[in-house]
């Protein structure tokens, strides 16, 4: 009776949907709406098979890549993360469009006293446009942040990460 009873928990925790924390989704779903100009849409999880994810330089798990779609129709893809910072971690997201072209980048949660600077649309601002064919380098073409450099070398990193990450999913073509 007992073998039962786990064997549906775990497919009862298999199956279930999982979601990004509500404070976090609350931001995601304000940064969409704007970016795509769409009051309503489907926020789905885009599963990527276990065994080309461990492939990939950026993780993709269930509950951080989803397909963005209004009336049936695909408008982009969310990517949401996390990149170390010098003490701690901060929550990243980056919208692509149906081409995989980067639409907006936002740091959602920033949990360190300094270099919170990563978080500004202005710097924000220059990973916008990016493809999967772009090679992103700290100080060359990402400007530098005085009192902010392990953020910025972090969030640089990622974002390199993500799009080599996109190029391989694309090549396979699973995107």
């Amino acid at each position: 009776m007992n073998l039962k009873y786990i064997v549906m928990l775990v497919v009862f925790l298999v199956y279930q949907n999982i979601s990004l924390p509500k404070n976090i989704q609350k931001k995601v779903d304000k940064e969409i709406s704007e970016t795509f100009q769409v009051e309503t849409f489907q926020f789905n999880p885009f599963k990527v098979p276990a065994e080309i994810s461990k492939q990939l330089p950026s993780e993709f798990g269930s509950d951080n890549f989803f397909q963005i779609q209004t009336n049936n129709k695909l408008l982009g893809y969310a990517y949401v993360s996390k990149a170390p910072s010098k003490t701690d971690q901060f929550d990243y997201l980056v919208l692509l469009d149906a081409e995989l072209v980067v639409l907006n980048a936002k740091v959602l949660v920033y949990r360190e006293d300094y270099g919170g600077e990563i978080g500004s649309k202005r710097w924000l601002k220059q990973f916008v446009g990016k493809t999967q064919n772009d090679d992103l380098s700290y100080g060359d073409n990402i400007m530098a942040i005085s009192g902010a450099t392990i953020s910025v070398r972090s969030m640089t990193a990622a974002m390199n990460n993500l799009l080599q990450s996109l190029k391989i999913l694309h090549s396979k073509e699973i995107i």
